[in-house]
């Protein structure tokens, strides 16, 4: 902490959490990546064919989630799953609806909005076990989130693969949820947010920070140190300028359906852009278009009723 000296109090305390945030969140990924490989070996062991992997074992892919891999939020999405299942109640789904329409809407996360939602999450869960959150993230999964995954995107994930080389999604949202979907999608693991848990059951308190934006590159140096990867050859993709610490840390970055920032980011240092979305409005703004957004959708008209409703 030392480097840290020349900084404020207050933002010594910020990057620390980032770095806490980080170095947790990537405890996290390699437990849950070992268990996977294990699983597979014993998998091998029953009698199933092995499959060759070739490629540089110093290079990884690092997918951010929401509007890069999937359309629309995936903590929106899980808390669509939570409501269903009567975590909480019709007033709370409305401010959840309202602070994600904002940040769609806006194009920037108001650290107001970001603190009420990281509160209102974490309020959800306080008291539920963890292994009850990673079933029904497992259910949540089906019935929300496997038909919101970008083709394209996904298509390059299975490129890296083929290739021998591990992907990992780098997500804000929870880090089981993250686990589930990355399982799902066949990739090596995930870097989410860690709750704090004890003996199995959430504290309602955070691990450093929601990983995002600074704390999602602590994660990676984290991740790559651990795992013995050169960054300076591996790949990443996001929609976010707020990914742009991330993505400055690997040799390989790309945006994709990046916001308008970003767009002009990777623009700017020839970055390479890729698509998937349709419509002008989807292009101008960075959210899905109309043929796609689903829930996202949805939270916008709850978002806009609550504010008439307000007036």
């Amino acid at each position: 902490m030392a480097a840290l000296g020349w900084l404020t109090p207050r933002r010594r305390s910020a990057t620390a959490r980032s770095v806490l945030a980080g170095e947790a969140s990537a405890e996290a990924a390699r437990k849950s990546s070992q268990e996977e490989e294990q699983a597979q070996a014993q998998a091998q062991a029953a009698g199933e064919p092995e499959f060759p992997v070739h490629g540089d074992v110093q290079a990884a892919a690092f997918f951010d989630l929401d509007n890069t891999v999937m359309q629309g939020a995936a903590l929106f999405h899980f808390g669509r799953g939570l409501y269903k299942r009567k975590f909480f109640e019709t007033r709370d789904l409305a401010r959840f609806a309202w602070q994600q329409a904002w940040f769609r809407l806006a194009g920037v996360e108001d650290p107001e909005h970001m603190q009420e939602a990281r509160d209102s999450a974490l309020s959800i869960v306080q008291g539920h076990r963890v292994s009850e959150l990673q079933s029904i993230g497992e259910e949540i999964y089906d019935e929300y989130m496997a038909e919101r995954i970008w083709p394209g995107t996904r298509a390059l994930a299975q490129a890296h693969l083929d290739a021998g080389q591990k992907v990992w999604l780098v997500t804000a949202a929870p880090v089981e949820i993250a686990q589930v979907i990355a399982r799902r999608l066949g990739l090596t693991g995930a870097l989410g947010t860690v709750a704090e848990s004890v003996d199995g059951v959430y504290t309602g308190k955070l691990v450093g920070e929601p990983l995002h934006g600074p704390a999602k590159a602590e994660a990676l140096r984290a991740l790559a140190a651990a795992e013995g990867l050169d960054l300076s050859r591996c790949a990443a993709y996001s929609d976010s300028h707020n990914d742009i610490p991330m993505l400055s840390l690997v040799g390989h970055p790309y945006a994709i359906n990046p916001d308008s920032k970003l767009r002009k980011h990777a623009r700017t240092l020839d970055w390479r852009l890729r698509d998937y979305r349709t419509g002008r409005k989807a292009a101008k703004v960075g959210i899905p278009a109309a043929a796609g957004v689903g829930a996202v959708a949805g939270g916008t008209a709850a978002a806009i009723a609550l504010h008439r409703r307000r007036r």
